[in-house]
């Protein structure tokens, strides 16, 4: 049950995100875990921690705690919002992957995304589908360190403004969908098939990185596939490493190159299909934050210019230019205009757009005033010497500048612009901004620009393009930034056998619960499991876990040892879960050494 202050401090942080990100928001809905995926969790969560304890970031460890996570149950994400409250940080549930963007900037609010649904048992040491064990355990602990957290919100911030590309887009649904099929348990093993391909096509696709491709990569060999310390002896901090059992342990071994962590980071991309085959060491959290900024230096946001408004076309997604002035536009780009020098001296926009100033709309100039699009002329006016931005009001009348007055000017482009002048905008500094026309017209060569019966031209003031990114100057403006994914998510399948199961693991999680239970209740449930579920592995080694039973410990022993044979790929998970029972009581070896002396026996 979610407490009171458990859902008022959900309510806190909803009420300060813009409405774009909210879409995003679903209910945790704890009830419909069953208790096979708390025994998932249990057994994940033990194992991870058993390991973990030494060869972890220390923050690992201490930041379970912090971030409210506990080995025995599946965390409620208003619970650990709660708590990670106490470290600035929140966190919400979301369905899955959602568009790059939006993670990020989620990220950039300080606020952790959480996918509540939980892997199934089948893909216990690895999942490419996000999941409450990879962003819960994976995510959470290390951001009880405030370097690490402060190059994550630096990082997320970064990102949301970084500009992708159509291809990032189809691979974004591609693997939104792969993830779907291969944790919904439904699928057909054609559909797939046909998933996998379509990602591998496109991640085979030689087309250049995008910024938000390389912003994704960082993220990759840092957040999620991260090591910190020395180059020979690396401790773990990313997020995929941490909450994966399988290569949690992997990826210390001499299997995996070690790297230092450096900018080429960036253009190093990666397949969430397989382990991976080598990774970057940071030699700390602090030196993260300096490869990010000089990553940050090369990006558009900084940049600007008409690479950077190029980019904001080709991508076909909502993003703002900034001009020298500081006012910002933002659409979707649709065309530029170069002179000889390739400096932007007009750009247009097709639908709605929005006019901002220090990241807060213009009062009259949002969506629903400029919602079929805005185009400006940019740059200096013929034979003036004087930048039209910095005349001052005695300037103005100099140069005819009238309020009320007919107006004819021409821009060094050729642009040529007349009609009436109405008003003008200026920023805090005294620059002029916009100047506002009726009745006007502008022409380019033999190109009629903007026409008297489009309405008031809204002229945008400014020489240079000083920044480009994605996403909107003001996060109000556009409710609907970001598209939600066409993939919807598939439930779980259900049949009698997976719901008598889950009974089986809530019966034996109701006895671990009990002060006193009966050996003849595990010795039942045990027959049960092996006649009805022979192939389950967890649920024996639970009961393995609770019986004081001899008779019933080498039942359970045989059976797994027998299972381990037959099927060669869960000996591992199977030796894992007896070095648990016995409290680090003998290696990994030793058990596999044992699962088969017994099963000769």
């Amino acid at each position: 049950m979610v407490s009171i202050d458990n859902l008022a401090a959900s309510e806190k942080i909803l009420a300060r995100l813009p409405e774009h990100l909210k879409q995003f928001i679903v209910p945790q809905n704890y009830e419909q875990y069953t208790a096979m995926d708390q025994a998932v969790w249990r057994f994940v969560m033990r194992k991870n921690t058993a390991f973990l304890k030494d060869v972890a970031h220390e923050s690992y460890l201490g930041g379970l705690k912090k971030a409210g996570i506990s080995i025995e149950a599946i965390p409620s994400i208003y619970g650990m919002s709660r708590i990670l409250k106490k470290i600035g940080w929140a966190a919400v549930a979301v369905d899955g992957f959602i568009p790059p963007n939006a993670f990020m900037e989620f990220q950039a609010n300080k606020i952790l995304v959480i996918a509540s649904d939980i892997r199934q048992l089948e893909h216990i040491e690895y999942t490419p589908a996000p999941d409450i064990i990879h962003e819960a355990s994976g995510h959470a602990p290390i951001i009880a360190n405030p370097d690490y957290a402060e190059f994550l919100r630096r990082l997320g911030k970064i990102g949301a403004r970084a500009i992708l590309s159509k291809h990032d887009v189809a691979l974004y649904e591609a693997v939104r969908k792969l993830s779907i099929l291969k944790e919904a348990g439904v699928a057909d093993k054609k559909k797939i098939l046909a998933a996998e391909a379509a990602v591998k096509k496109l991640q085979d696709e030689e087309c250049s990185l995008s910024e938000m491709a390389q912003v994704r990569n960082m993220q990759w060999w840092s957040v999620e596939y991260g090591l910190v310390g020395p180059l020979e002896n690396p401790k773990i901090y990313g997020a995929g490493l941490l909450s994966s059992i399988g290569e949690s342990a992997r990826c210390l071994g001499p299997g995996v190159k070690k790297l230092p962590y450096s900018l080429d980071v960036v253009n190093m991309s990666f397949d969430i299909t397989r382990p991976q085959p080598q990774l970057y060491v940071a030699p700390d959290f602090a030196y993260l934050m300096e490869v990010l900024e000089a990553f940050a230096d090369t990006l558009s946001i900084r940049t600007g210019g008409y690479k950077g408004l190029q980019k904001l076309i080709n991508s076909e997604s909502v993003g703002t230019i900034e001009l020298n002035t500081g006012l910002q536009i933002s659409g979707i780009f649709s065309r530029v205009i170069l002179n000889e020098n390739k400096e932007v001296v007009y750009f247009k926009t097709s639908g709605a757009t929005a006019l901002a100033y220090r990241e807060k709309e213009l009062i009259g100039h949002g969506i629903s005033y400029h919602k079929d699009g805005y185009s400006s002329p940019l740059g200096m006016l013929k034979s003036v010497s004087l930048p039209l931005e910095n005349m001052t009001a005695v300037d103005l009348k100099a140069y005819d500048f009238y309020d009320g007055k007919q107006l004819s000017f021409e821009f060094e482009s050729g642009i040529k612009v007349k009609g009436v002048n109405i008003t003008g905008m200026r920023n805090v500094a005294g620059k002029i901004m916009i100047i506002q026309l009726s009745n006007c017209t502008v022409t380019y060569k033999e190109e009629v620009l903007f026409r008297p019966e489009f309405g008031v031209f809204d002229m945008a003031i400014g020489n240079t393009v000083v920044s480009a990114f994605a996403g909107a100057a003001d996060p109000c403006s556009f409710p609907n930034l970001y598209r939600a994914s066409r993939t919807p998510s598939i439930s779980k399948e259900t049949n009698d056998k997976t719901l008598a199961l889950c009974e089986l693991a809530q019966r034996i999680r109701d006895l671990r619960a009990s002060e006193s239970f009966s050996e003849k209740d595990l010795d039942n449930i045990f027959g049960i499991l092996k006649q009805e579920h022979p192939y389950n592995w967890l649920l024996p080694l639970e009961v393995l876990e609770l019986s004081n039973s001899a008779e019933l410990k080498s039942c359970v022993k045989k059976h797994l040892s027998k299972l381990a044979f037959e099927k060669p790929n869960l000996s591992g998970l199977i030796a894992s879960g007896l070095d648990l029972i016995k409290k680090g009581g003998g290696s990994l070896i030793s058990q596999l050494i044992f699962l088969s002396l017994v099963f000769v026996i």
